[in-house]
């Protein structure tokens, strides 16, 4: 089996406790060579985790020349097109870490350098592998639940938050942040085309000075109208997806997932009335008939590494297969490039005032 040389630029959270947490469990199909990070104590530490044989560097550019099969750009996000752009131009396969850029201009313009010089060019957007979304897809495609009429998804809950992901110039904030996850699960589900948007952002509770509120409502002809929440205001957390569709409906957290649904031809059969009494009386009465609805449920088998970590192990099966084997990058930079739009719409209807 083929042994990828990889570098990881960043030990930040992204960098240390995903990527490099996966990549030292993978070490029959990844080796970590070099490590960059700017403090001191985190180069010494992935010394002690990924081997001596590490180079490690306080700058990305020490990089050129070296013999790399694939890079992780676990920068700050701010810096996440300037760096990926440099690596690309300078022949390195890049997986950027998300938000991928802060507009979609900048995302197009990767794309045009990637294909320029013939580098591969991931976005990891792991969410779309967890066995939920993965289970919730399955549901929808089967159109047991019939129209889609309504997604509503809810990636929040309560927190105060002090450090570089409250600024705007770092490409912060709870929408360029945890947004990338459900929004990039909505647009799966919305389909072919882009949305038209509406969003709602506020400033609450963070000490920063972007936003820690967001309601974004996609929608299109013929399209469910699809509510995405990530709040670090909600006290109660009541679902991560809630669906109305024309047959049925469905309801679920990470990890547990209930849906019910109707067969057409059990349906009662019903005519237009005006007006009606309740059977033998004079009494006006209420629509009111008795359904069979067929429930199921789905629940997490207690994946061995948790939700996203399953979900992280399955995004690099997919990445290996594509570089290793020639196949296919299903998350690719064009999907990703409509999420950063949506995402770029919502800050140009809700500009907020920069205070750093």
């Amino acid at each position: 089996m083929k042994q990828l040389k990889v570098a990881i630029i960043g030990q930040g959270r992204s960098g240390y406790s995903i990527h490099g947490t996966y990549l030292i469990d993978d070490t029959e199909r990844f080796k970590v060579i070099a490590v960059i990070d700017f403090i001191e104590k985190r180069r010494l530490l992935a010394k002690e985790r990924y081997g001596s044989h590490v180079v490690t560097s306080d700058n990305y550019k020490d990089l050129f020349g070296m013999d790399i099969d694939l890079v992780i750009n676990s920068s700050y996000s701010h810096l996440h097109y300037s760096i990926t752009k440099d690596l690309l131009m300078h022949g390195f396969n890049v997986l950027t870490e998300k938000p991928f850029c802060r507009t979609a201009d900048e995302v197009q313009d990767l794309i045009d350098t990637a294909k320029k010089q013939k580098r591969m060019l991931a976005v990891f957007q792991n969410s779309r592998f967890t066995a939920y979304f993965m289970k919730i897809k399955e549901i929808l495609d089967s159109k047991v639940l019939g129209d889609i009429i309504q997604i509503s998804i809810d990636f929040s809950g309560y927190a105060r938050r002090w450090d570089w992901q409250t600024l705007q110039s770092y490409n912060a904030g709870n929408l360029y942040n945890t947004g990338p996850h459900p929004v990039d699960q909505a647009l799966q589900l919305y389909g072919e085309g882009m949305p038209e948007v509406k969003a709602f952002m506020r400033r609450v509770n963070t000490f920063g000075d972007a936003e820690d509120y967001v309601k974004l409502i996609l929608y299109g002809e013929n399209k469910p109208l699809i509510d995405v929440e990530v709040t670090s205001c909600q006290g109660y957390k009541p679902y991560v997806y809630n669906i109305q569709g024309s047959k049925g409906a469905l309801t679920g957290t990470m990890t547990q997932i209930n849906w019910k649904y109707f067969k057409t031809e059990e349906l009662p059969e019903q005519k237009l009335l005006l007006s009606f009494d309740k059977e033998g009386t004079d009494i006006p009465a209420y629509c009111s008939e008795n359904i069979k609805w067929y429930e199921e449920q789905w629940t997490s088998e207690g994946e061995k590494y948790g939700t996203f970590g399953a979900s992280t192990r399955r995004y690099y099966d997919m990445l290996y297969n594509h570089m290793v084997n020639g196949g296919e990058l299903t998350v690719t930079a064009e999907q990703v490039k409509k999420q950063i739009a949506v995402i770029e719409e919502a800050h140009r209807q809700n500009p907020l005032s920069k205070k750093f």
